[in-house]
């Protein structure tokens, strides 16, 4: 059984403090590497990463020569012997540094693309997953490791997989909990609206707007075969499209399709492309709502010129925006004129699928402001089968 992030987001700290390791265990592009960030974040772990692919035998720790006369030892039976010393790498160093200085804040090692490194590499890191041990180094406890895979065609339910990987030994199988990660649109979504260090969110609106009404595209199961969606290609469409608004207009017009199809593919790129030159977004329904100008004729007219399907699915993205809440009176008035536009069945699948969500319903009727409460109303009447009449 696969997880989903959220559901890892609980399972990865639940094994690491029952004092395991944990594997997690999922295709290229889905999210591991930030999904072990946000654990280390939640746990308030410092995080350092090696990345086990790009790795060579003896570059954690290689043997040196004695470093001074006490490193030789004379015996009676045996001669002169050598108390080899070993040189550890600059992340291993300062890991130990960083154990020293902050004793009390665990410390998590991810050893991303572990079986996509050389069997001489995953060798190497034997002692270390199984022993916590590299030659003569033994971590120090505060230190907790993460280990994260491809798919490996000897796994149940990946006999398809084509990855490139060295199948592990089993005796790593046998010393570490796999947790299988699943792609989830909703998981997704809920991680690309939280903000980053700089107070800005993960994802660009457009790219949630567009996932929020074709959520089978995060990772769609028929796609291109050579460059295709995942987790990981979206991120990327968000920051090339984030630069390429400081680009001049018919800069990007010449290079937006290229660079988005080189990050989706054709088949997935176009629509997204062609959902970007209708030039609206949840964001846009609201644009002047908070304040005395009408609303944007050019917004109205593309909303209008949307499938209902398309309209329901702005709708019901822009019902869950907290940044913008239904609560406040402004945002549930411009809401409630957008839904008078959808025929009733349209309307009944937005107020339904908003319904099904925990407190949504609650929060709009607990709400003080008189266009909220109506809103509540109108919501209750529609749910029960009466269709809102302007």
């Amino acid at each position: 059984m696969a997880l989903s992030f959220n559901a890892l987001m609980d399972a990865v700290p639940i094994v690491i403090e029952a004092g395991n390791v944990p594997n997690i265990v999922g295709e290229a592009g889905i999210g591991k590497s930030a999904l072990v960030a946000a654990v280390a974040q939640k746990m308030n772990a410092q995080l350092f990463t090696t990345v086990v692919s790009l790795s060579e035998k003896g570059d954690l720790a290689i043997p040196v020569p004695p470093l001074t006369a006490d490193s030789f030892i004379q015996t009676d039976q045996y001669g002169r012997l050598a108390d080899v010393q070993y040189g550890y790498a600059h992340t291993l160093v300062a890991i130990i540094q960083y154990a020293e200085e902050h004793p009390d804040q665990p410390i998590i090692w991810f050893l991303d693309e572990f079986n996509r490194g050389t069997q001489a590499v995953q060798s190497e890191l034997m002692n270390l997953v199984l022993q916590r041990q590299i030659n003569d180094l033994v971590l120090p406890q505060q230190v907790k490791l993460v280990l994260a895979e491809n798919p490996d065609s000897q796994m149940q339910g990946f006999a398809d997989s084509l990855y490139g990987v060295t199948a592990g030994d089993d005796a790593i199988k046998d010393r570490t909990t796999r947790l299988v990660m699943s792609a989830s649109t909703p998981d997704w979504l809920v991680w690309a609206q939280q903000t980053d260090s700089t107070g800005n969110p993960n994802i660009i609106q457009p790219v949630r707007d567009y996932l929020t009404q074709q959520p089978n595209d995060l990772r769609p199961l028929q796609h291109d075969e050579d460059v295709y969606p995942t987790p990981r290609s979206w991120q990327r469409v968000s920051t090339n499209l984030s630069q390429l608004d400081d680009a001049p207009k018919e800069v990007r017009q010449a290079l937006q399709f290229d660079i988005i199809t080189g990050d989706l593919g054709e088949t997935v790129g176009a629509k997204f492309n062609q959902f970007l030159s209708r030039g609206i977004t949840v964001t846009d329904l609201f644009k002047h709502a908070d304040t005395d100008a009408t609303p944007d004729e050019q917004v109205n007219a593309a909303f209008t010129a949307l499938s209902v399907g398309e309209q329901q699915s702005l709708l019901i993205a822009a019902g869950k925006l907290t940044e913008m809440p239904l609560t406040t009176g402004i945002y549930a008035a411009r809401w409630l004129s957008l839904l008078q536009q959808l025929p009733v069945d349209g309307q009944f699948a937005v107020v339904n699928s908003l319904g099904q969500q925990n407190g949504w319903l609650i929060a709009l009727q607990q709400a003080t402001d008189a266009a909220s409460k109506t809103l509540a109303k109108t919501v209750l009447n529609i749910m029960n089968g009466q269709a809102f009449n302007a």
